[in-house]
Parts: structure tokens; C-alpha cells; sequence
């Protein structure tokens, strides 16, 4: 009985793989360019929630850790090697997602600056546009106005 892990072990164990799963599948759905601020806010907080959620699950894979050093010590060679290549592959997988994850944000947080700076410069542009057009509708002065003449030449 010894080299058995407490059923602790196994229910941290399954909820650990199935909140992976989850949390895999939520990153790998396919990237979208996206040109809505609101829905790249929207994904941001599920990704800064997700992470979240990580951060949570870390105190189960703390205790899958110290379970499988504990089981080493009491259990046969082989019964250890077996957990310890388990809960490396969970290892992997969790830094792999955590590294994803954090990526994600990183990536979106910038794609959300650059397409708010373009949504400003676009307006910025469409009022000067609006102004342009409204300078190029006015009547031109008479040709002898060499004062208003002047100060047309300086608006354009």
C-alpha cells in the first residue's frame, strides 16, 4: 500500500488533465484576424481568466509533485519511475499551455495598442478629410483679393 497513491492523488490528478484539456482546446481554437476592439477586449479577459484558472490549478500540481517525491521514497523502482514519467508528462503540458497562454495575451495586448492607434489615426485622417473637403468647396477669392489670396495659400 505503500507504493499506492492516496485517491487524492488520482482526483487531482484527472482534474488537473481534464481542466489541461479544457484549457487546450479554448487556445487552440483558430485565430481570427479580428477588427473589433470589443471582441478582442472579450478574448483578452477569457485568456486573463484562463490564466487565472492556471494559477489556481498550480496548488494541485504542487501537491502531484510532492505526492510522487513521497511515493518514490516508500515505492519499488519501477512503481516510482512510472509515476515520476506521469507527472513529467503533466509537467510538460502545463508549461507548455502556461507559455501559450501567456503568448496569447502578449499577442493580443499588442494587436489591441496597434488597432486602436489605427482607429485613432483613421479618425484623425477622416476629420482632416472632412476639413480638406470643405476648404476645396469654398468659393476662391476674386483674382485682384491678393489678401485673401495670401491667406488661401497658407491653408493649403
Amino acid at each position: 500500500f505503500d507504493s499506492l497513491p492516496p485517491a487524492h492523488y488520482k482526483e487531482t490528478m484527472n482534474t488537473i488533465l481534464t481542466w489541461m484539456q479544457q484549457s487546450e482546446t479554448k487556445l487552440s481554437m483558430p485565430q481570427v484576424a479580428i477588427a473589433e476592439y470589443e471582441i478582442m477586449e472579450q478574448r483578452l479577459r477569457e485568456f486573463k481568466a484562463l490564466q487565472s484558472s492556471l494559477q489556481e490549478q498550480q496548488k494541485g500540481l504542487t501537491y502531484l509533485s510532492t505526492t510522487v517525491e513521497e511515493l518514490s521514497r516508500k515505492a519499488p523502482a519501477e512503481v516510482s519511475r512510472s509515476y515520476r514519467s506521469e507527472l513529467e508528462v503533466v509537467l510538460g503540458r502545463w508549461k507548455k499551455l502556461s507559455a501559450q497562454l501567456a503568448e496569447q495575451c502578449q499577442k493580443l495586448d499588442e494587436r489591441m495598442t496597434k488597432l486602436q492607434r489605427f482607429q485613432n489615426d483613421t479618425r484623425t485622417l477622416k476629420k482632416w478629410m472632412t476639413e480638406v473637403d470643405v476648404f476645396l468647396k469654398e468659393e476662391w477669392p476674386a483674382l485682384g483679393d491678393s489678401e485673401a489670396l495670401e491667406k488661401q495659400l497658407e491653408q493649403c
